[in-house]
């Protein structure tokens, strides 16, 4: 057996302890991959900021062995950070027809059209790159064109799941292909890396089947009443569901939001939805169509402010308008860290009178991701020697590891990931090795990583207590004060209500000037401190509060 000249590397990037920005490096000697390049929207402690991304850090710095990116599905947390990151490194893009035609849609979005090369392949393919084989395998998720890879390296191979479920009866007709995953446990795998966002829900992830089923029900009891359905704009078979029920109740059919009209329009043209175009009808026509001649199909499933959904729950849509009676079927489950928006709309929409149906209520939303079962029967047919899981919280990754020792892997073969650290693998041993540039990378209008922990500190403390601005003018020979300090306040207090305060404020601001001595009149970063820290010392004691404070020095 000739020797190994290097040792396979398996370095996660994002989508470790956390759901989004997907991003996974696999690297052997001068060549690397990368697996999916995802976005993550932000946590409420993020202030203003409109997306994350994965730091690339290590990908630039190695960017001459960056060979291609095999994205194994079109979500956000997988396809999101392509506009940002391919600004900084271009390679070629692997994937399948739906994914190549929202990345590209994307990309004409962020004016990146034609920058890209992108290879459209289909399931069961193989694409030589650098000196990785790489076989894709058809898998079910909640996007039409999702795969899964097997990896053949030079150590041996790796099953990457990307995001999936086992279903029987799918919308397309098209199922999993297990025969691929028993082929290659026959074969031999080294590493399985695995989706572990149901892991901890036992039994099977039920078939996207039972939604369309749920449909017809409310369809055939909605003959009173107009129907609007929210759901994710990528869930094409979900859309195809709506869209039957539609036509088989004779209802024209509205798409409802910038993302659903682009990406129904999108799947339509490459056949992977089945729409008469006869039967789409714009917002305006919809408004005055009768209640039991029209489906709304919307955006807004996740409570977004600007979504269609949410406009509409406010009365704020400027082409439609609820009405008493209409049905609503939110037809997703709120993502972690969404559930506050989601609630708000569906009180909102009670508020209206609307009838609403949603997940707590009826079988209107299935996963596309695997539970328990599903996830052991994967492990049982490619029997790896060794496991990672991804995708997914702390909790969710441990879960998974907890399964595989049930399948028998020995537990010093589970590796649970970790940004910032690489597994090693060689025909000997693999082991997990630190070292690795790893976190996030904060996007905020136009900028892509000028935002760090100060500017965010900032922000907290100007949305938790407000700002205080103080502006003192001093005279240039001797320091003294040529009028009475200003103080504005924002946030802080309504200074209407507070005029003791605020001249209390001022008087504190005025002995600080007066009692500096002469020679420090030119320093301002002097006289600035000292009123930061006098002024706040003031103001905690009087309310309890602890405002941003910014003064602002003329010298005249």
């Amino acid at each position: 057996m000739a020797k190994l000249k290097h040792k396979l590397r398996i370095i996660p990037l994002g989508g470790i302890e956390e759901i989004g920005k997907n991003m996974t490096a696999i690297e052997y000697g001068n060549d690397i991959i990368v697996i999916d390049c995802g976005s993550m929207f932000p946590k409420e402690d993020l202030y203003g900021i409109d997306l994350v991304i994965p730091d690339v850090t290590y990908l630039e710095k190695n960017i001459e062995k960056v060979r291609a990116f095999v994205i194994t599905h079109g979500h956000e947390d997988h396809i999101g950070a392509i506009p940002y990151i391919f600004q900084k490194i271009n390679a070629p893009i692997y994937c399948t027809k739906l994914t190549q035609a929202l990345i590209e849609n994307k990309l004409k979005e962020y004016n990146m059209p034609n920058k890209i090369k992108i290879n459209c392949i289909s399931a069961k393919d193989v694409a030589r790159i650098g000196c990785f084989a790489i076989e894709f395998i058809k898998t079910n998720h909640s996007i039409a064109g999702a795969v899964a890879l097997a990896i053949t390296t030079p150590v041996g191979t790796i099953v990457h799941t990307g995001d999936f479920k086992v279903d029987y009866t799918p919308v397309d007709g098209d199922v999993i292909d297990l025969a691929a995953f028993s082929r290659l446990g026959e074969e031999g795998v080294l590493l399985l890396m695995s989706d572990s966002t149901n892991a901890e829900r036992e039994g099977f992830t039920m078939s996207e089947s039972k939604v369309g089923e749920c449909f017809e029900k409310y369809f055939d009891e909605g003959s009173d009443h107009r129907i609007i359905v929210a759901t994710f704009a990528s869930n094409i078979h979900r859309i195809q569901q709506i869209v039957d029920c539609a036509e088989k109740h004779g209802r024209k059919i509205c798409f409802l939001g910038r993302s659903m009209e682009n990406v129904s329009k999108i799947a339509a043209d490459l056949g992977e939805l089945n729409v008469n175009p006869k039967s789409i009808i714009s917002p305006d026509k919809a408004e005055s169509m009768p209640k039991d001649k029209v489906v709304i199909i919307t955006t807004g499933s996740q409570g977004e402010p600007m979504s269609g959904l949410a406009r509409l729950a406010t009365g704020e849509h400027s082409k439609l308008k609820l009405k008493k009676g209409d049905m609503v079927i939110v037809s997703a489950s709120a993502i972690p860290g969404n559930e506050r928006m989601v609630y708000r709309v569906i009180n909102n929409l009670y508020r209206l009178g609307v009838i609403v149906i949603y997940e707590a209520l009826e079988t209107v939303h299935v996963s596309g991701h695997a539970c328990q079962e599903e996830l052991k029967l994967i492990l049982s047919l490619t029997k790896p020697k060794y496991f990672m899981p991804v995708h997914g919280e702390y909790r969710h990754l441990m879960q998974h590891a907890l399964l595989a020792e049930k399948i028998g892997i020995e537990s010093r073969n589970i590796f649970m990931p970790e940004l910032g650290k690489a597994l090693e693998i060689d025909k000997k041993d693999a082991k997990l090795v630190s070292g690795i540039p790893s976190g996030m990378v904060m996007v905020d209008g136009l900028g892509i990583g000028d935002i760090g922990s100060v500017v965010l500190r900032d922000r907290k403390v100007l949305s938790q207590d407000g700002l205080m601005v103080v502006c003192i003018t001093l005279s240039s020979s001797d320091g003294c004060l040529l009028t009475e300090p200003d103080i504005i306040s924002r946030g802080f207090i309504y200074m209407k209500d507070n005029e003791e305060l605020i001249k209390e404020a001022k008087q504190v601001v005025q002995e600080i000037v007066e009692d500096i001595k002469i020679s420090r009149i030119h320093d301002w970063s002097f006289i600035k401190n000292e009123i930061k820290h006098e002024l706040r010392d003031f103001l905690y004691a009087k309310t309890k509060r602890t405002p941003m404070i910014l003064p602002m020095i003329i010298e005249i």
